[in-house]
């Protein structure tokens, strides 16, 4: 059986090779997929959506070949979670370009940046190697959205599936959210079954931020206590 490429036991790693290691590389491609994509999004929706789609499953991929290849790492994960969390930033705001009221939109970005950053600092509080370590969790659905990797991804990709259909269906830029929702939904479609569906995981994800941002700022603030208790 092959080994798996990667630095040897007992080897140290130059900065370049992991800055070249394969999923990091998938990373790069996914920030210019991005660009471009958002560089033509009004000019053509259908490209757009495809090269956004592709780096939102790339996503997955580097995640693959980091675990594949033994390339796993801090500078990885970061350059991962940036791009997730600056691409879906990009496209919330765009969509508050074209909905009415945009403001939702603009609230649903700030409680995801808000709601991973926090979790990202109280894991390195905590000692955690990993944001996704939510066994002392006592809420259910927050241990179940971290650690069922299935439900994790249907959540993920019902948001995407969900912002790129909304973005697909604007037209004059000047359409109502909920009107366009409920038009939709009442059809008999592909379109309207792939709404009411990413509609239900893009739900759960949300609530999974708000209880994700709760938790994490719980943990801030027992630090703090537990630190002043130590003086």
């Amino acid at each position: 059986m092959a080994k798996k490429p990667g630095p040897k036991p007992g080897s140290k790693p130059s900065k370049l090779s992991v800055y070249l290691y394969i999923p990091n590389i998938i990373g790069y491609t996914r920030v210019l997929l991005n660009c471009y994509a958002f560089h033509v999004c009004f000019t053509n929706k259908i490209l757009f959506s495809i090269l956004y789609f592709f780096s939102f499953v790339c996503d997955a991929v580097d995640g693959w070949a980091a675990r594949k290849f033994n390339q796993v790492s801090t500078f990885g994960a970061v350059l991962d979670m940036v791009t997730d969390r600056i691409s879906t930033a990009c496209l919330l705001v765009v969509l508050s370009q074209v909905y009415k009221p945009g403001l939702i939109f603009l609230s649903l970005l700030a409680l995801d940046i808000a709601s991973h950053w926090l979790q990202m600092y109280s894991t390195f509080l905590m000692g955690k190697t990993s944001h996704k370590d939510v066994k002392d969790s006592s809420n259910w659905l927050f241990k179940l959205y971290y650690g069922n990797r299935m439900f994790m991804a249907y959540c993920c990709v019902s948001c995407e599936v969900l912002y790129l259909i909304l973005f697909y269906l604007s037209e004059n830029h000047t359409e109502t959210l909920m009107d366009v929702l409920a038009t939709n939904l009442q059809k008999i479609s592909i379109v309207s079954f792939l709404i009411a569906t990413s509609l239900v995981g893009c739900t759960i994800k949300q609530l999974t931020n708000v209880i994700q941002l709760k938790t994490a700022a719980d943990a801030c603030v027992l630090y703090d206590i537990n630190k002043k208790q130590k003086q």
